[in-house]
């Protein structure tokens, strides 16, 4: 087998998206034949190097694909590792020793749907912006925005200096001093719809992702989680506006045909 990028290596292996294994590499927790990887490129075969993350052998034979849906509840975290030592999402997904991640977290605070699963190309497809898969989330925020406000919202926002794609907003309810809002975007940047909220002034109370594309919460309680069907994950594959690209689709590309 040829050497191959670590980071398609890695992913193909079912152990995280390119862009976690990169994440990984930058914090030290890879090593191929007993050097830590301190930088890219990197070319590995990992039927003869011995890749290692976190200790752990890496082999050649990807494992079989599993798919989870949970219902996270306040106060556990999408990370695999936590210095505070709060609950995680894989604590509660009993995968056998499975080495699964989060295909699209929220933060702590955040309930709502999250998908864990060692499919390594269905994370970076279900995460990455250029797909525009959607996600649907109800909010719970202070005050009543205004028409003006939501249309900001819409047309996106900047944060970071870099703007953001715009989100689908409706008014599900309005009170005296609260508000209801759906909100459905396609890209996930740490604590986005907060932090926008708050720049208009209106601070999130209650934040839940009750969708990921045609994937919804019924029938599934906080706290509780679920496979999914084969069916399920090919709705997943071809959901967002631009399909995911099968490795013969990208060879040809590459070789333009």
């Amino acid at each position: 087998m040829p050497k191959m990028r670590i980071q398609k290596a890695l992913s193909q292996a079912g152990v995280a998206s390119r862009r976690a294994v990169e994440q990984m590499i930058m914090d030290g927790r890879i090593t191929v034949n007993g050097q830590v990887v301190a930088k890219l490129p990197c070319f590995v075969d990992l039927a003869v190097d011995e890749v290692l993350v976190d200790g752990g052998r890496v082999g050649a034979r990807a494992p079989k694909c599993e798919y989870f849906l949970l219902n996270k509840p306040r106060g556990v975290v999408c990370t695999q590792r936590d210095p505070q030592g709060r609950p995680r999402a894989y604590d509660l997904i009993p995968a056998g020793g499975k080495r699964l991640y989060c295909a699209g977290r929220l933060d702590a605070d955040s309930t709502g749907l999250v998908i864990l699963t060692n499919d390594g190309a269905l994370t970076e497809y279900l995460t990455h912006p250029r797909y525009g898969v959607v996600k649907t989330y109800v909010v719970e925020a202070d005050g009543r925005p205004e028409p003006d406000q939501l249309e900001q919202l819409s047309k996106g926002m900047y944060l970071d200096g870099k703007r953001t794609g715009g989100a689908q907003v409706a008014v599900l309810s309005r009170g005296a001093d609260r508000s209801v809002l759906e909100i459905r975007l396609a890209e996930g940047r740490n604590r986005e719809i907060r932090r926008l909220l708050a720049r208009l002034g209106h601070k999130v109370r209650r934040l839940k992702r009750v969708a990921i594309g045609p994937i919804t919460d019924k029938g599934l309680k906080i706290g509780s989680f679920r496979v999914l069907k084969q069916f399920e994950i090919e709705r997943l594959q071809r959901v967002g506006g631009r399909p995911r690209e099968t490795p013969r689709r990208q060879r040809e590309r590459k070789h333009g045909r």
